[in-house]
């Protein structure tokens, strides 16, 4: 029986290039443990700064997650969350993604100065107390 079949990273399309250390993390244990990765974003049904329509945001998702597995050699999946307010909601969405993806563990990235709040702030921490599955919170 292998440790991880499935692994969920959390990713804002905004600020893919402060994920580095995270995506990298995920992406080496999906390979040792051949895991499959599946990225979750979370959008709201108004245009935002990476799409103007929800099936906008899930084409980019899509292609971000076929990219990171071609960069990778991984198996990847993306799952775009549609909800009415992410600040209110994202913790949520995000929790629920966990059961509804099957992951057996969350790779996420920390919050950092500069970083921007509306994610990952306190999310990372939120995740980490309430999912019923391994956390690993990439500084």
């Amino acid at each position: 029986m292998t440790m991880y079949r499935k692994i969920m990273v959390p990713v804002d399309l905004a600020h893919t290039d402060t994920l580095g250390k995270a995506l990298k993390t995920a992406a080496d244990l999906a390979r040792l443990y051949g895991a499959s990765v599946t990225y979750v974003g979370v959008t709201m049904s108004t245009p935002g700064p990476v799409a103007k329509t929800p099936e906008e945001f899930d084409r980019q998702l899509r292609h971000f997650a076929g990219e990171e597995a071609s960069r990778h050699g991984i198996e990847a999946a993306a799952k775009s969350i549609v909800v009415h307010d992410a600040a209110v909601d994202l913790n949520h969405a995000l929790l629920h993604a966990v059961e509804d993806i099957e992951a057996d563990l969350v790779v996420m990235a920390s919050h950092r100065l500069g970083f921007p709040d509306h994610f990952f702030a306190s999310h990372a921490s939120t995740v980490a107390q309430h999912a019923d599955v391994s956390v690993l919170v990439v500084r």
